[in-house]
This record gives C-alpha cells, sequence and structure tokens, in this order.
C-alpha cells in the first residue's frame, strides 16, 4: 500500500471540477492500493483554500465541511512532532513535506512538482495525479 501525501492544489481542482485525474484521485480515497495521510496543518490549509476558492459555488461551506471530515477519517492522521522549516521556498509546501517525511511517503501528489525539489532527498517521489494514477493501474 502506497503512502500518499496530497498537495492542496489536488483538492482544489478536484472539487472545482467533476472531471479530471484529480477528481479521480479523490473518489478513490480509501482505495486499498494507497493511503492518504494528513496532520491538523494540511487539514487547515485545505480548509482555509477550499473556503476561499471553492465555496459559494455549486459548494457551500458545510459542503467542504463534509468532504473534509470523510478525507479525516479516511486517512492517515499523523501528529508532526517536528519542524523541517525552512526547507521549501513557501512554508505551505513544507507543511507538505513535514507530514511525507513523518509518514514516510512514497508519493507527494501535487501540480507543482518544482516546489518540491529536494524531496527525493527523503525518498519521496513527487508526481502529478494523473501519474499517480497510472501507477496505481500498474499495481496488480
Amino acid at each position: 500500500m502506497y503512502q500518499v501525501v496530497v498537495d492542496t492544489n489536488v483538492i482544489v481542482a478536484a472539487l472545482l471540477s467533476n472531471r479530471g485525474a484529480s477528481h479521480e484521485l479523490v473518489r478513490l480515497v480509501g482505495d486499498r492500493r494507497w493511503k492518504m495521510n494528513l496532520s491538523v496543518p494540511l487539514v487547515f490549509e485545505y480548509e482555509q483554500t477550499l473556503k476561499r476558492v471553492c465555496s459559494g459555488g455549486p459548494l457551500a461551506s458545510e459542503d467542504i465541511d463534509d468532504i473534509l471530515q470523510f478525507l479525516c477519517a479516511t486517512a492517515n492522521l499523523r501528529p508532526i512532532f517536528f519542524l523541517w522549516r525552512p526547507w521549501l521556498p513557501d512554508p505551505k509546501d513544507d507543511l507538505v513535506l513535514e507530514l511525507a517525511v513523518e509518514c514516510r511517503a512514497d508519493f507527494i501528489v501535487t501540480f507543482n512538482a518544482r516546489d518540491f525539489a529536494g524531496a527525493g532527498q527523503f525518498g519521496i517521489s513527487v508526481v502529478s495525479p494523473g501519474r499517480f494514477l497510472a501507477i496505481l493501474e500498474e499495481e496488480p
């Protein structure tokens, strides 16, 4: 089972469109081939961004709360006892990397792979949602 951290931009894309790899990836949360990992800082980042970008359209604030509750109920919830900051140029990316290091993630799934340059030093592959879905398809 792959251990995965999903960047905020992938969750936003999944909720803004019901097409594409991001939406399919979120639809597969709970699949036996991979496990999503979350930390309190990342959940707060999801919440703040989703409510700023997605609410008011087809999703109400309560819908976003329901989605976040589902993700929290399904994912591995990981405590962060250390900070690797500053490691990356953007502190919001650092919290993703910290979680990935703590859970020994196989993958960070993001649209901004260049923002995670250096994650390979921790043995973490940075891939797009489409590439991650292709990796899952290769699984027996």
